[in-house]
């Protein structure tokens, strides 16, 4: 399992409901979550299959900004 973590402005529970079905459509993304408490808006996302840029486009799709911070 990867874990993709992605600096992001999906900073309230309004802005995770617009992200909510673009990550829930993709069936290689197991888990995910927003840290809106902190500053980074930090989405960790738990794949097997996609690729940080994947997943980059996908939120930006839902019109928020990505930016890859680490992918492990």
């Amino acid at each position: 399992m990867k874990v993709i973590k992605l600096k992001t402005n999906i900073n309230c529970g309004g802005c995770i409901a617009s992200v909510t079905p673009f990550l829930n459509a993709n069936p290689d993304i197991k888990k995910w979550e927003v840290d809106t408490i902190s500053p980074q808006k930090v989405l960790t996302v738990q794949t097997e299959h996609l690729e940080a840029n994947d997943v980059k486009s996908i939120v930006q799709k839902a019109g928020f900004k990505a930016e890859i911070l680490q992918e492990m």
